[in-house]
Protein backbone atom coordinates (compact mmCIF):
# COMPACT_ATOMS: atom_id res chain seq x y z
CA UNK A 1 0.00 0.00 0.00
CA UNK A 2 2.91 2.44 0.85
CA UNK A 3 4.27 1.28 -2.21
CA UNK A 4 1.48 2.55 -4.51
CA UNK A 5 1.27 5.57 -2.39
CA UNK A 6 5.12 6.33 -3.49
CA UNK A 7 4.32 5.83 -7.03
CA UNK A 8 1.32 8.09 -7.30
CA UNK A 9 2.94 11.12 -4.88
CA UNK A 10 6.10 10.68 -7.20
CA UNK A 11 3.74 11.31 -10.63
CA UNK A 12 1.59 13.94 -8.86
CA UNK A 13 4.84 15.82 -7.88
CA UNK A 14 6.16 15.81 -11.41
CA UNK A 15 3.17 16.68 -12.84
CA UNK A 16 3.42 19.92 -10.83
CA UNK A 17 7.01 20.54 -11.67
CA UNK A 18 6.47 20.12 -15.25
CA UNK A 19 5.13 23.65 -15.10
CA UNK A 20 7.40 25.27 -13.39
CA UNK A 21 10.70 24.47 -14.51
CA UNK A 22 13.48 26.86 -14.38
CA UNK A 23 14.89 25.84 -17.63
CA UNK A 24 13.56 25.16 -20.97
CA UNK A 25 15.32 22.93 -23.76
CA UNK A 26 15.55 23.15 -27.37
CA UNK A 27 12.27 21.46 -29.13
CA UNK A 28 13.82 18.23 -31.44
CA UNK A 29 10.45 17.90 -33.09
CA UNK A 30 8.40 20.28 -35.25
CA UNK A 31 6.25 22.62 -33.20
CA UNK A 32 2.64 22.72 -33.81
CA UNK A 33 -0.09 25.13 -32.40
CA UNK A 34 -0.61 23.56 -28.94
CA UNK A 35 3.06 23.46 -28.40
CA UNK A 36 3.08 27.15 -29.71
CA UNK A 37 0.54 28.04 -26.86
CA UNK A 38 2.54 25.70 -24.21
CA UNK A 39 6.19 27.11 -24.81
CA UNK A 40 5.43 30.43 -24.12
CA UNK A 41 3.61 29.65 -20.80
CA UNK A 42 6.80 27.49 -19.64
CA UNK A 43 9.08 30.43 -20.46
CA UNK A 44 6.51 32.87 -18.68
CA UNK A 45 7.54 30.50 -15.77
CA UNK A 46 11.31 30.44 -16.21
CA UNK A 47 11.58 34.12 -16.15
CA UNK A 48 9.14 34.79 -12.92
CA UNK A 49 10.88 32.57 -10.82
CA UNK A 50 14.42 33.47 -12.18
CA UNK A 51 13.66 37.66 -11.75
CA UNK A 52 15.34 38.84 -8.41
CA UNK A 53 12.72 41.52 -8.36
CA UNK A 54 10.28 38.92 -7.60
CA UNK A 55 12.51 36.26 -5.34
CA UNK A 56 12.16 36.07 -1.52
CA UNK A 57 9.36 36.02 0.90
CA UNK A 58 8.80 39.82 1.09
CA UNK A 59 7.95 39.27 -3.00
CA UNK A 60 5.67 35.93 -2.43
CA UNK A 61 2.22 37.60 -3.15
CA UNK A 62 4.08 39.63 -6.14
CA UNK A 63 5.41 36.44 -7.56
CA UNK A 64 2.71 34.18 -7.32
CA UNK A 65 -0.07 36.88 -8.89
CA UNK A 66 2.20 36.20 -11.32
CA UNK A 67 2.18 32.80 -11.73
CA UNK A 68 -1.48 32.25 -11.36
CA UNK A 69 -1.78 34.51 -14.40
CA UNK A 70 0.34 32.23 -16.46
CA UNK A 71 -1.86 29.05 -15.23
CA UNK A 72 -5.13 31.13 -15.96
CA UNK A 73 -3.81 31.79 -19.55
CA UNK A 74 -3.23 28.12 -20.39
CA UNK A 75 -5.26 25.86 -18.55
CA UNK A 76 -9.19 25.29 -19.06
CA UNK A 77 -9.99 24.81 -15.60
CA UNK A 78 -14.32 24.80 -15.64
CA UNK A 79 -13.81 21.44 -18.65
CA UNK A 80 -10.78 20.34 -16.13
CA UNK A 81 -12.97 20.65 -13.02
CA UNK A 82 -15.85 19.19 -14.90
CA UNK A 83 -14.36 16.08 -15.56
CA UNK A 84 -12.84 15.80 -11.92
CA UNK A 85 -16.09 15.98 -10.36
CA UNK A 86 -17.56 13.26 -12.97
CA UNK A 87 -20.67 11.79 -13.36
CA UNK A 88 -21.69 13.66 -9.67
CA UNK A 89 -21.94 16.73 -12.65
CA UNK A 90 -25.18 16.40 -14.04
CA UNK A 91 -26.48 16.39 -10.49
CA UNK A 92 -25.32 19.93 -9.19
CA UNK A 93 -27.18 23.33 -9.12
CA UNK A 94 -26.18 25.74 -11.77
CA UNK A 95 -24.31 28.00 -8.01
CA UNK A 96 -22.54 24.34 -6.84
CA UNK A 97 -21.11 23.67 -10.40
CA UNK A 98 -19.90 27.55 -10.08
CA UNK A 99 -18.76 26.93 -6.63
CA UNK A 100 -17.07 23.89 -7.58
CA UNK A 101 -15.03 25.28 -10.64
CA UNK A 102 -13.97 28.48 -8.19
CA UNK A 103 -12.84 26.16 -5.67
CA UNK A 104 -11.01 23.82 -8.01
CA UNK A 105 -9.50 26.41 -9.94
CA UNK A 106 -8.02 27.52 -5.96
CA UNK A 107 -7.57 24.24 -5.31
CA UNK A 108 -4.59 23.55 -8.52
CA UNK A 109 -3.49 26.64 -8.83
CA UNK A 110 -2.08 27.06 -5.19
CA UNK A 111 -0.89 23.07 -5.47
CA UNK A 112 1.17 23.77 -8.27
CA UNK A 113 2.68 27.51 -7.45
CA UNK A 114 3.37 26.05 -4.28
CA UNK A 115 5.65 22.92 -6.24
CA UNK A 116 6.64 25.25 -8.50
CA UNK A 117 9.00 27.47 -5.76
CA UNK A 118 9.66 24.12 -4.04
CA UNK A 119 10.98 22.44 -7.12
CA UNK A 120 12.74 24.77 -8.99
CA UNK A 121 15.93 24.23 -11.17
CA UNK A 122 14.37 20.75 -13.30
CA UNK A 123 14.79 21.25 -17.11
CA UNK A 124 11.47 20.53 -19.85
CA UNK A 125 12.37 19.42 -23.23
CA UNK A 126 9.25 19.72 -25.77
CA UNK A 127 9.18 16.57 -27.98
CA UNK A 128 6.43 16.40 -30.03
CA UNK A 129 2.53 16.64 -30.26
CA UNK A 130 0.04 13.69 -31.34
CA UNK A 131 -3.30 14.92 -32.65
CA UNK A 132 -6.03 13.13 -31.37
CA UNK A 133 -8.68 14.33 -32.94
CA UNK A 134 -10.49 17.55 -34.87
CA UNK A 135 -8.94 20.10 -32.05
CA UNK A 136 -7.56 17.46 -29.79
CA UNK A 137 -3.68 16.84 -29.18
CA UNK A 138 -1.56 15.75 -26.82
CA UNK A 139 1.91 17.73 -26.69
CA UNK A 140 5.02 15.41 -25.38
CA UNK A 141 7.33 16.71 -23.35
CA UNK A 142 9.75 14.92 -20.57
CA UNK A 143 11.36 16.29 -17.63
CA UNK A 144 15.09 15.63 -17.74
CA UNK A 145 16.17 16.18 -14.08
CA UNK A 146 19.51 16.19 -12.71
CA UNK A 147 19.41 12.34 -11.47
CA UNK A 148 17.74 9.45 -12.67
CA UNK A 149 15.66 8.82 -16.00
CA UNK A 150 14.09 11.68 -17.91
CA UNK A 151 10.35 11.27 -17.14
CA UNK A 152 7.68 11.98 -19.57
CA UNK A 153 4.85 14.40 -18.91
CA UNK A 154 2.25 14.53 -21.98
CA UNK A 155 -0.35 17.62 -21.98
CA UNK A 156 -4.12 16.93 -23.52
CA UNK A 157 -4.68 20.15 -24.85
CA UNK A 158 -8.22 20.99 -27.04
CA UNK A 159 -9.06 24.02 -29.07
CA UNK A 160 -11.40 26.51 -27.72
CA UNK A 161 -12.46 29.40 -30.08
CA UNK A 162 -9.30 29.21 -31.37
CA UNK A 163 -7.03 28.70 -28.37
CA UNK A 164 -5.33 25.70 -27.14
CA UNK A 165 -5.94 24.97 -23.58
CA UNK A 166 -4.78 22.38 -21.33
CA UNK A 167 -7.54 20.11 -19.79
CA UNK A 168 -5.29 17.04 -18.24
CA UNK A 169 -1.41 16.73 -17.65
CA UNK A 170 -0.77 13.03 -17.57
CA UNK A 171 2.42 11.72 -16.07
CA UNK A 172 4.02 8.11 -16.79
CA UNK A 173 0.19 6.94 -17.44
CA UNK A 174 -1.47 8.93 -14.54
CA UNK A 175 -3.93 11.52 -15.48
CA UNK A 176 -3.65 14.11 -13.37
CA UNK A 177 -7.55 14.74 -13.74
CA UNK A 178 -8.41 10.96 -13.29
CA UNK A 179 -6.63 11.00 -10.00
CA UNK A 180 -8.80 13.92 -8.61
CA UNK A 181 -12.00 12.07 -9.93
CA UNK A 182 -11.40 9.06 -7.94
CA UNK A 183 -10.47 10.89 -5.18
CA UNK A 184 -13.86 13.12 -4.94
CA UNK A 185 -16.05 10.24 -6.10
CA UNK A 186 -14.70 8.09 -2.99
CA UNK A 187 -15.82 11.20 -0.77
CA UNK A 188 -18.88 11.65 -2.09
CA UNK A 189 -19.88 8.40 -2.06
CA UNK A 190 -18.29 7.60 1.44
CA UNK A 191 -19.84 10.99 3.04
CA UNK A 192 -21.78 13.34 0.84
CA UNK A 193 -21.16 16.34 -1.69
CA UNK A 194 -21.38 18.49 1.00
CA UNK A 195 -18.57 17.01 2.74
CA UNK A 196 -16.25 17.57 -0.40
CA UNK A 197 -16.89 21.10 -0.88
CA UNK A 198 -15.94 21.58 3.10
CA UNK A 199 -12.40 19.35 2.74
CA UNK A 200 -11.94 21.34 -0.84
CA UNK A 201 -12.35 24.77 1.05
CA UNK A 202 -10.22 23.80 4.48
CA UNK A 203 -7.35 22.65 1.86
CA UNK A 204 -7.66 25.77 0.00
CA UNK A 205 -7.30 27.74 3.14
CA UNK A 206 -4.43 25.51 4.00
CA UNK A 207 -2.28 26.44 0.88
CA UNK A 208 -2.95 30.16 1.13
CA UNK A 209 -2.07 30.41 4.67
CA UNK A 210 1.33 28.58 3.52
CA UNK A 211 0.45 25.71 6.40
CA UNK A 212 -0.10 22.97 3.85
CA UNK A 213 2.30 20.47 3.11
CA UNK A 214 4.32 21.22 -0.04
CA UNK A 215 2.58 20.04 -3.19
CA UNK A 216 -0.10 17.55 -3.55
CA UNK A 217 1.55 15.54 -1.12
CA UNK A 218 -0.22 12.60 0.72
CA UNK A 219 -3.47 13.74 1.09
CA UNK A 220 -3.83 13.87 -3.00
CA UNK A 221 -3.86 10.15 -3.45
CA UNK A 222 -6.78 8.12 -4.32
CA UNK A 223 -7.95 6.41 -1.04
CA UNK A 224 -6.36 9.21 1.32
CA UNK A 225 -8.15 11.82 0.95
CA UNK A 226 -11.42 10.43 2.64
CA UNK A 227 -8.93 9.77 5.94
CA UNK A 228 -6.47 12.65 5.49
CA UNK A 229 -7.95 15.32 4.13
CA UNK A 230 -9.78 18.26 6.44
Amino acid sequence: MHHYRDVKLRSIVVSVIALGVLATAPTRAPAGGATEILRPAVDRVVHILADPALTGAAHTLERRRALRAVMEDVIDFPDAAQRALGVHWQGRTDAERDEFVTLFKELVTYSYIVTMEAYAGQTVVFVGEKVEGEGVTTVQTKIQSRQGAPVPIDYRMHQRAEHWLVYDVVVEGVSLVGNYRNQFNSIIRTTSYAELIHRMRARVAELKGGTGPVAFGHRFLPGALAGGFP
